[in-house]
């Protein structure tokens, strides 16, 4: 692929369009986010606090703790955390810098000041509306389809910005329509890697930050901990371990940040750690390690890319399958063995589902990845599921699309009993 195609600088833009850090659970950060771009609005600190959330976003909110917060969970939380103490100039490391002063004002701040909560819905899975009163003031902030597009501001009543969202389409984005395996697996055979080092350079140094963290830590249920105890200190299970390691510490309340894949921490995560991993086990130099996290990394957008930002659908299983085809890579693995790995991966785990971002998303990303490792020793051996084995069908394009059929429409029923479950209703 020459440097002048269309789709070499668009997979260069995707992958730092997407590979962005994140202090905390992006969800509940996108609601600091939100909440701290109203206080600025607003011109100083609320009486009256009203956010209107999707369910996917209470749900991804509900359970995960908030960081520099002393530990604080749910919505409000996260609202008071970026009115307090956010920063909207850093998105979403909005409250990467905290102070315990700001800490203490957090929770006076909830003490003393209502506030609201209200599930909306607006015909979109990915939805925050921060409404804040202050005396006659107000101020009302909307974001919409992903984590930092802001897409209404208005102060008494005046409208500052007005985006119109168009059902569930990331404008302002990448077409990520230009995606496909053949062309990815061109890219990262050809692509000059100056042009994506800085951007997977920043995500190997988060991501195994948080990763040695976790395992040094005591977070969560201490998954990678309890693989290393059951299996042994071979290359597999450290690949799991890893990976579950750094979704513990990020769920449960590390104040290190992560590179995010698809918006979401924890796919970041799922997708790199394990490539990684591979890579010095390997002993590949720099740029073939580069090289793997990129086709991960890209493998993982393009299986989210028709399934969108949140769904029933847990994620881990499309970073999973991610990591999957970056470790056939740096095994030696022809084209048909890495797609066959993706193949063979979501055929097995494609039924995981997603009940919010809290402790037990460590479980599911180590057999998200376990799910990569057997994809891609069942291509090599040449024992894949083939056309007709369930949701599996001819090829690997189809197959990705009857996977984000089976996600975005077949499973919003499961989305809206999940939620019910969750709030009680």
């Amino acid at each position: 692929m020459e440097k002048s195609d269309i789709r070499y600088q668009a997979y260069v833009s995707i992958l730092e369009e997407e590979l962005k850090p994140a202090m905390g659970c992006t969800e509940p950060i996108a609601i600091a986010y939100c909440a701290a771009v109203a206080r600025e609005v607003l011109g100083g600190l609320p009486e009256k606090v009203k956010v209107g959330a999707s369910g996917s976003m209470i749900k991804n909110v509900k359970s995960v703790i908030v960081p520099n917060t002393d530990h604080l969970k749910g919505i409000p939380a996260a609202a008071a955390a970026g009115i307090v103490a956010g920063d909207p100039k850093k998105e979403l490391e909005v409250i990467a810098s905290v102070t315990k002063e700001q800490i203490t004002a957090m929770k006076e701040f909830l003490q003393t000041t209502p506030v609201e909560v209200e599930h909306i819905d607006n015909g979109i899975t990915f939805d925050i509306i921060v409404t804040l009163t202050r005396g006659t003031d107000t101020s009302m902030v909307r974001i919409a389809n992903y984590h930092t597009n802001v897409v209404h501001i208005e102060k008494n009543g005046e409208v500052i910005r007005d985006i119109p969202v168009n059902g569930e389409e990331e404008e302002g984005l990448t077409d990520r329509s230009l995606l496909d395996m053949e062309h990815i697996w061109d890219f990262i055979h050809t692509v000059d890697v100056n042009d994506i080092r800085e951007v997977l350079e920043r995500q190997k140094t988060y991501n195994m930050a948080i990763a040695r963290e976790g395992m040094r830590g005591q977070y969560g249920s201490n998954i990678g901990a309890l693989l290393l105890d059951m299996n042994g200190n071979d290359v597999r299970t450290r690949a799991r371990a890893m990976a579950a390691a750094g979704s513990d510490a990020r769920m449960n309340g590390c104040e290190l940040p992560v590179i995010i894949n698809s918006g979401s921490g924890n796919q970041g995560i799922t997708a790199s750690v394990p490539v990684i991993v591979y890579a010095t086990e390997l002993g590949v130099d720099e740029d073939t390690m580069y090289r793997a996290m990129a086709l991960s990394d890209l493998t993982t957008i393009h299986q989210k890319t028709p399934i969108g930002r949140l769904s029933a659908y847990c994620g881990a299983v499309s970073a999973g399958a991610g990591s999957g085809a970056g470790i056939a890579y740096l095994s030696g693995a022809s084209y048909d063995e890495v797609v066959h790995t993706v193949i063979n991966a979501v055929a097995i785990i494609s039924g995981m589902v997603c009940d919010g971002a809290k402790a037990s998303c460590a479980a599911k990303i180590a057999e998200a990845v376990d799910a990569g490792i057997i994809g891609y020793y069942m291509a090599k051996r040449g024992q894949n599921f083939d056309d007709g084995d369930g949701i599996v069908t001819a090829g690997i394009e189809a197959t990705i699309r009857n996977v984000g059929r089976l996600a975005k429409e077949g499973m919003k029923e499961t989305n809206d009993e999940i939620i019910s479950i969750m709030i009680g209703s």
